[in-house]
Formats: structure tokens, C-alpha cells, sequence
């Protein structure tokens, strides 16, 4: 088990007064429930992981996407975590993980999940992903079967997808995996202007501008101005080549456990451009499909006052 680094409550209510005064009054219990979390680190597949454990119960994984850490995860933690028992990482190369200059091939990613699993005893969970993070799901799904019982994937569409698909109306939408995935030029061009460029890009995906707080943002600020935070992120996509490769290798074969899809509607390169049951239908069998509406890019983070149930509704029943 990795060494505690540190512990901190959670409330709904201090995460953001405004998501609470938004919801209905189911939300009420939520806005009052304060949860204790624990940070821990350990050498699992070669690099140091960052952790963060919430509650007891079947075991639950959430893995964030980009440019997101485990803090993405916030608003489901109080809710999740009365039930389950929450494992949420930051991926490699993101947050408080080592940032090591290879190994952000979506296998490599896998591995490093399932070896956090093993090193706490953790023979199955359920895999729940966004974005990067549903990338490395998925690819857990299709390497390690019998280690993932379901898998959820917010909004996203897998990598081969979109690159088998590309013409000028996707490349221009997905500008960012062409952009980060050129040598050096990104990195000169965010560093010092971390808060700028995150402001871009959040206010890019997201509906409603306000969902955000400056503290929301200050969180991933910080995050990205620690030495060599904006490299392990753009190394993620830079891994686009071989993420394809591994992909093309097996895209026969079907995600066989059940799966949730949870796409926003509103997203430019998401919902308002892929039509989302009809991809992960050709990638998985048990597919329930449940998109959000008047949300964009990031749904746990914008909408949980729908997201949230959706996923209780998709746990009901794993005892693990």
C-alpha cells in the first residue's frame, strides 16, 4: 500500500455553491455530506503513481482526461464515495504522477492502472474514464478482461476514429491533438501562460462559462506550472501513432462488459459532430448509451446533477 501523503475533507457544498443552488432537492443531502480522502503514492509499473481513496465498498476507478488530474472527479466523490470504494489516479505524465519521457502509449497507461491494482489488491474494478482517461480505459478493457468488470466512457471518441476519419471539418475542430502533438513548439509557447491557456481551452469545451470557479482553475494552474506538467500532458498525444497502431490490432474485437457511454450534446468535437452510440456500437456489446444535454466537454465537472445518477444507476449491483 502507498505511503499517505495527506488527508483532506470534501464537501459538496465547498466544491461549488453554485452547482448546488442549481440542482433539485435531492441535492441538498449531497451539499451536506462531508467525506474524508487520503492521498497516497507508489511504484507501480516502474513510475511513481499518485493516488487518491474515498470510502469502502466494491472498488471504483475514475480516471481523468486532459488537461484535468484526479481533482476533475471532485463533485462524483461525495456521491460515489458513500458506496464504493474510490481509486482516482492522476494518469501518467498529469498531476502529481511521474512524468517520465516515454510510456504514453494507451497500453503503457493501462499497465500502470493495473499494476496500481495489484499493488492494492484489487483483482477487478470497474473503470470509469473521461476523455485521455476513457482512452486508457478502453484500452484496459480490451488488454486485461477479466481485471474490469464495467467500463464508463465520458465523452469520448476513441483515437483510431477520429484519424481514420480525418478530413478539414475534424482536424479543425480537433486542432489540440495536432497541435500538442508537435515537438517542443507547444511547451515554449504555454509556459507562463498556463492560466491563459487553460482558459482557452476549458472555456472552448465547456457550455455554461461559469461552471468553472478561479478556484477550479487555480487547481490545474498550479498543477501545470510544476516542472515538466506541460510535457507528460502533450506526451499523451504525441503517443497518437502507436494509440492507432495498438487499436487497429484488435478493433475486431468488442468490448464485452458492460458499457456506459455519457457524451454532452454541445461539445464542437464531441456530441455536435459524432454521432457517439453509433461508433461505440461497433466497439462494444452492452452498450448503454446516456448522453447530457446543454453540456459540452466535461460532464462530471459541468453537469453532475445528471451525471451523477446515471453513474449510481450504472454501479447498482457490483458488489465486487
Amino acid at each position: 500500500m502507498g505511503s499517505l501523503k495527506a488527508r483532506q475533507q470534501i464537501t459538496a457544498r465547498g466544491v461549488n455553491d453554485t452547482d448546488c443552488l442549481r440542482r433539485d432537492a435531492s441535492c441538498q443531502e449531497t451539499a451536506e455530506l462531508t467525506i474524508n480522502l487520503t492521498h497516497h503514492a507508489l511504484e507501480a509499473n516502474g513510475i511513481k503513481q499518485h493516488y487518491v481513496e474515498v470510502g469502502n465498498g466494491p472498488p471504483v476507478i475514475l480516471l481523468h482526461g486532459f488537461p484535468q488530474t484526479w481533482y476533475a472527479w471532485r463533485k462524483q466523490i461525495p456521491v460515489l464515495g458513500k458506496r464504493y470504494h474510490l481509486i482516482i489516479p492522476d494518469l501518467r505524465g498529469y498531476g502529481a504522477t511521474a512524468k517520465p519521457a516515454t510510456g504514453y502509449d494507451k497500453r503503457t497507461m493501462a499497465n500502470d492502472i493495473l499494476a496500481l491494482m495489484q499493488q492494492r489488491g484489487i483483482e477487478r474494478a470497474v473503470i470509469i474514464g473521461h476523455d485521455r482517461g476513457a482512452r486508457v480505459a478502453t484500452r484496459f478493457a480490451k488488454d486485461h478482461p477479466g481485471a474490469i468488470a464495467r467500463l464508463g466512457v465520458l465523452d469520448n471518441i476513441p483515437t483510431r476514429v477520429i484519424f481514420e476519419r480525418m478530413d478539414v471539418e475534424i482536424a479543425r475542430a480537433h486542432w489540440f491533438f495536432i497541435f500538442n502533438s508537435v515537438p517542443d513548439l507547444p511547451e515554449a509557447l504555454i509556459t507562463g501562460r498556463e492560466e491563459i491557456w487553460l482558459r482557452f481551452i476549458f472555456q472552448s469545451w465547456i457550455y455554461d462559462p461559469e461552471v468553472l470557479t478561479p478556484e477550479d482553475i487555480a487547481v490545474y494552474v498550479r498543477s501545470y506550472r510544476q516542472h515538466g506538467a506541460l510535457r507528460g500532458a502533450l506526451e499523451d498525444y504525441r503517443a497518437a501513432r502507436i494509440d492507432v497502431a495498438q487499436d487497429q490490432q484488435d478493433q475486431h474485437i468488442k468490448i464485452a462488459c458492460p458499457t456506459l457511454v455519457l457524451p454532452g450534446t454541445e461539445f464542437e468535437a464531441g456530441g455536435r459532430m459524432w454521432d457517439f452510440e453509433a461508433v461505440w456500437r461497433e466497439m462494444a456489446t452492452d452498450l448503454r448509451f446516456a448522453p447530457i444535454e446543454q453540456c459540452g466537454h466535461l460532464p462530471q465537472e459541468e453537469r453532475p446533477e445528471q451525471v451523477n445518477p446515471v453513474l449510481l444507476d450504472f454501479l447498482a449491483g457490483w458488489e465486487g
